[in-house]
């Protein structure tokens, strides 16, 4: 048992890269069986396979591990902490047998008979003795136990058995891996399921491998016969694994376990559900969705399908959206989503726990944000693309008149505006349709289809900020290829069935998205078919267009087509998101890229308002700017004061209980501490303070008069939907694509722009730089155009370098309300001082401060441009000591 003991007593190791190996982990030593040594470790049960894989991508010796030998055990069954539910013995590819002449071969059962051709098999069995157990321990099911009983690709002889160090491999398939690696197959098993031919594939291949002068590695080793055989099994296989739908769906699941990271069958009270992301789509999220944005497309083919497509999507450097996970199922309830949310969330978290992100966009305002909030810890956004897309549509389709049209259009651009700057109602639209009555088709629709849910979307636009346009244009592409990709079967009937959908996004769609990332998928072009739709979104295509393909004229504006030269597109309602092109893209509801162009050389001309998402992150930077920096001073003395009073308390309850023992502190002590320290404050502010006011100002007046509208209130941390978290903890690094606006977790410079403390200690021209993130310039076609950011609660804006950022912690957040009461009645405010905010970035001064002095420090309080920072009453402290 102490054996036991000691290995139980092991720290699990999850190293934070997608494979690991051997070399990647802290081994110990105990004593095996027949006293040997075992190297043993613990890991995640869930990341056993990455560590096979890390195993076998060694590059001093490239191999396989196979399973040799499986055991497992009821979880019912009575144990000791050493009974194990699963056993597992991974042994090398080369081994344990050995084909070579003279070499020793296990038989595999009593009738075994020895081949006498082993054409291929010395390359295959060379008697490697490398091998390792895995265990998972009834005690402890979450984690998995490592034994390496032989570490060295050698034979029994202790000689190199294959690989690069055995001489006697050269010139033979020895000295490479097995097997071909997962991306070869991947890439062949793509190619195949969206229509290349194996004669294709195999004669790509080829020439590529002459061109490198002959094999390197085992994935150039492919043979016609692998392919041949994979194409095989791709055509017989079939989605009807049953007639009955449902026991179809359980059984694929049944086989695709890693495939599957949530299913919940039909209940009396829960409906079904199932999850799908494959080990690519993962991978996918973990690299792009870390420190960025997870962007949801939800109700994907509601009129069509049996059930609902809700996709996850990231951005890759490109900005095009990826889709890392697929959720099925009837409706998407609060109760519901709150579960396979959590469900994906573990699944990241096992393979890197150090993934964070950083966004959440939705896309429907009845999506339940408190847990979307609970499980990632993140900022949620909304984006309007759904609605501008339905609207646009039927407009195009039931509106005949182009000026009446284009009229209409405008309007509703005008009405979502006022909406989400928090002023407009639903009378807004009352009044659209009583000034187009005549317009019956389109109002009906409006009215029959809208106007029930205007309510939600309209409380959404105002508490959630809006994502960019640039999410708009990628979420609008991924759509119209998940459509195309998917909905394309000549026979209809196939949609009804939920198994045809299931194994068509795991195959076909999922190979689709896979060959958008290969890097050499153009010598695959000709062979392309319309699914195959890539390329780049449109937002990327209008920073393509030059400006002087564009003429603004009047109310409209003539973009010339980059592939026509001859042909010129006609945009109207320039400069707003809610324009009308004659183009083929924006007849169906979207953004084309002659709008997109059109709507930056506007806001360059300063002809056209900054887009929602820059005014809101105008508004809160402009109330953060009325926040003076942290004070280092003020809370040396606020903690030194807190100690003094402390100190006086604790003299006092020990005097009632044994005056002779004790000799407090007096007050005229107490009272000569509190007036020196004042004195230092004071006149430390008095040398501070106003050029720290006097910058703030110039700020205030350079940065225009629609800023200061906005922020006439001056508060500090404005209320922002219920995503502000001013306070938050800062300091880790952030890399999120810069796609969107977050106004409510901005508390932190932005590159460029620094501190007031800067501004008074080094003279940088403060007002430069806010009229250069006030000025609509600022906000161009480019990626800049979006600078966005998202932050979470540790999201850090670099300012000149990553490792430096504002610690805008503020103690009042967590002070009881009791305790805030008190401190208002124990505050005097003086003022002809400048009171700069009380923060500390110690919680053990947090926290001493709130216990021995909370009754005569009062907390920030912002104003207009005043931070109201701690008043200290003398008399106060004498009356409480007193007490």
């Amino acid at each position: 048992m102490a054996r036991w003991d000691e290995i139980l007593s092991l720290p699990v190791q999850n190293p934070p890269t997608l494979e690991f190996s051997a070399n990647d982990i802290v081994w110990s030593k105990v004593e095996g069986w027949r006293d040997n040594i075992d190297r043993v470790a613990l890991i995640p049960f869930a990341r056993v396979d990455d560590f096979v894989r890390g195993e076998s991508s060694n590059s001093d010796c490239p191999t396989r591990f196979h399973v040799e030998a499986r055991r497992r055990r009821r979880p019912t069954t009575p144990y000791k902490p050493k009974a194990t539910l699963f056993m597992c013995r991974y042994w090398c590819s080369f081994g344990p047998d050995d084909h070579r002449k003279g070499g020793i071969v296990r038989p595999s059962r009593n009738t075994y008979v020895p081949k006498k051709k082993n054409a291929g098999r010395p390359n295959t069995k060379r008697g490697c003795t490398c091998h390792f157990i895995v265990k998972r321990l009834i005690a402890e099911p979450s984690v998995a136990l490592i034994i390496y009983n032989e570490d060295k690709h050698v034979d029994k002889k202790g000689i190199p058995c294959h690989g690069p160090q055995d001489k006697k491999a050269a010139g033979t398939r020895a000295v490479f891996a097995p097997y071909i690696s997962e991306d070869l197959r991947l890439r062949v098993l793509s190619l195949l399921h969206v229509g290349v031919s194996v004669e294709t594939i195999m004669q790509r291949h080829n020439e590529s491998v002459e061109k490198q002068g002959g094999p390197c590695n085992r994935d150039d080793l492919l043979t016609h016969r692998y392919v041949r055989r994979q194409e095989r099994s791709i055509r017989r296989s079939t989605y009807e694994l049953d007639i009955d739908d449902s026991v179809s769906i359980s059984m694929w699941v049944e086989g695709h376990q890693g495939n599957v990271f949530f299913f919940q069958d039909f209940s009396d009270s829960d409906p079904f559900t199932l999850g799908i992301q494959t080990e690519w789509q993962l991978q996918q999220m973990i690299r792009f969705g870390n420190r960025s944005l997870l962007v949801s497309d939800s109700k994907f083919g509601t009129n069509k399908l049996k059930y609902p497509v809700h996709s996850l999507l990231v951005f890759n450097p490109d900005n095009k959206a990826i889709p890392v996970a697929w959720i099925i199922s009837p409706r998407f309830a609060s109760s519901d989503t709150d579960k396979w949310l959590r469900a994906l969330h573990n699944r990241v978290q096992t393979k890197d726990p150090t993934w964070k992100l950083a966004g959440f966009i939705i896309d429907d305002p009845l999506a339940d944000v408190h847990a979307i909030r609970d499980v990632f810890q993140c900022t949620v956004l909304i984006s309007f693309w759904r609605v501008r897309h339905a609207w646009h549509k039927n407009l195009m389709q039931k509106c005949t008149e182009n000026d009446i049209r284009v009229e209409i259009w405008r309007r509703l651009g005008q009405i979502v505006d006022v909406i989400c700057q928090g002023q407009g109602t639903m009378g807004l639209f009352e009044d659209l349709m009583e000034d187009f009555v005549d317009e019956a088709d389109f109002m009906d629709y409006l009215r029959a289809t809208w106007y029930p849910r205007l309510g939600k979307w309209i409380i959404a636009l105002q508490t959630l900020p809006v994502s960019s346009q640039e999410t708009t244009a990628a979420i609008e592409f991924y759509h119209n290829q998940l459509k195309v990709r998917l909905l394309n079967e000549k026979n209809s009937a196939v949609y009804q069935r939920t198994d045809w959908l299931v194994d068509k996004l795991n195959t076909k769609v999922h190979s689709y998205f896979w060959l958008d990332e290969y890097s050499g998928k153009d010598a695959f072009a000709r062979y392309r078919k319309e699914e195959w739709v890539s390329g780049l979104t449109y937002w990327r295509k209008a920073l393509k267009i030059s400006d002087s393909d564009v003429v603004l004229e009047g109310r409209s504006a003539k973009v010339t087509d980059q592939l026509d030269r001859d042909r010129v597109h006609v945009v109207w309602n320039p400069g707003s998101q809610f324009g009308i092109c004659d183009c083929r893209w924006a007849e169906i509801g979207n953004m084309c890229e002659h709008m997109l162009k059109v709507i930056d050389i506007c806001r360059r001309k300063k002809s056209a308002v900054p887009s929602i998402s820059m005014l809101q992150y105008h508004k809160v930077l402009k109330n953060m700017l009325h926040c003076p920096p942290n004070d280092s001073l003020i809370r040396d003395h606020a903690v030194s004061l807190a100690v003094f009073v402390q100190k006086q308390i604790d003299a006092l309850v020990t005097e009632s209980s044994n005056i002779s023992e004790v000799q407090p502190i007096s007050l005229d002590e107490g009272q000569e501490f509190v007036n020196e320290r004042s004195d230092d404050i004071l006149a430390y502010k008095e040398n501070r303070s106003l050029d720290r006011h006097e910058a703030i100002d110039r700020i205030t007046r350079d940065a225009g008069a629609d800023l200061n509208d906005l922020s006439e209130n001056g508060t500090c941390g404005e209320s922002f939907g219920e995503d502000t978290m001013y306070g938050e903890n800062i300091g880790e690094e952030s890399t999120c694509a810069e796609m969107d606006i977050d106004p409510s977790y901005i508390c932190i410079s932005p590159p460029g722009l620094h501190s007031v403390d800067d501004v008074v200690s080094n003279g940088i021209d403060f007002e430069n730089t806010v009229k250069l993130l006030s000025n609509p310039e600022t906000e161009q076609l480019s990626s800049e155009d979006a600078a966005v950011t998202i932050g979470s609660t540790d999201h850090v804006f670099e300012r000149g370098s990553q490792e430096s950022a504002m610690d805008m912690e503020s103690i009042a957040m967590d002070m009881p309300s009791s305790t805030m009461e008190f401190v208002e009645q124990c505050t005097v405010e003086h003022q002809n001082d400048v009171k700069p905010n009380v923060t500390s970035n110690s919680k053990d001064a947090d926290s001493l401060s709130l216990r021995a002095c909370s009754s005569i420090i009062t907390m920030p309080v912002a104003s207009q441009g005043d931070g109201i920072g701690p008043t200290f009453d003398v008399h106060k402290v004498d009356k409480i000591l007193k007490a």
